[in-house]
């Protein structure tokens, strides 16, 4: 399939079939989007890490990493490879890991992601299932959507009345606390 660069709503020009049809299919997006940058949700997920334990020294090692996200030290060393080609992380002796300039804020950006699309969930009355929902929506969500939720987020700090209106008409509704259901 053909790809050609549009603009859209005043954002950076985004991938779309030349046809200018959109899909109707998530693998069509996910193949689209995959096209489009250098990182996996995957290596989000590292980096995201590798960011987080860096605030606390400046450094992380494999080790350390691959105990937070629960995978094996070579898994680790293979994807650290990956970033490092990239330009997001230094890798040195010992299996210490530092980020370059680009791996801060690309670090930093995705932490504030994850951590937006979490209290926007959290907001909508998600419970149990928090952290793995907002794991499983993070990684598919433009830029753009990204800084409404924050907008949104912000709205509800500065009007918690509306908040608690939202509460109340679940409540209302019936919802039992149970939005994490299965479908």
């Amino acid at each position: 399939m053909c790809y050609s660069r549009v603009k859209n709503s005043g954002e950076k020009g985004e991938l779309m079939p030349k046809n200018g049809k959109e899909f109707r299919t998530v693998r069509g997006y996910q193949m689209l989007k995959q096209g489009s940058k250098a990182l996996t949700p995957s290596m989000e997920d590292y980096l995201e890490m590798i960011y987080r334990l860096c605030l606390e020294e400046g450094y992380t090692r494999v080790n350390n990493l691959a105990d937070e996200l629960n995978v094996q030290a070579p898994s680790v060393s293979r994807v650290i490879r990956k970033l490092s080609d990239l330009g997001f992380v230094k890798n040195h002796k010992y299996g210490i890991i530092q980020l370059t300039e680009r791996g801060r804020g690309t670090g930093s950006y995705l932490l504030a992601r994850h951590e937006t699309v979490e209290l926007f969930l959290k907001n909508l009355g998600v419970g149990d299932g928090l952290f793995v929902d907002a794991e499983l929506i993070e990684h598919h969500l433009s830029r753009k959507t990204v800084r409404l939720l924050e907008m949104l987020n912000s709205f509800h700090a500065a009007y918690p009345e509306v908040l608690q209106q939202f509460e109340d008409f679940r409540a209302q509704s019936g919802d039992t606390g149970a939005a994490n259901e299965e479908q």
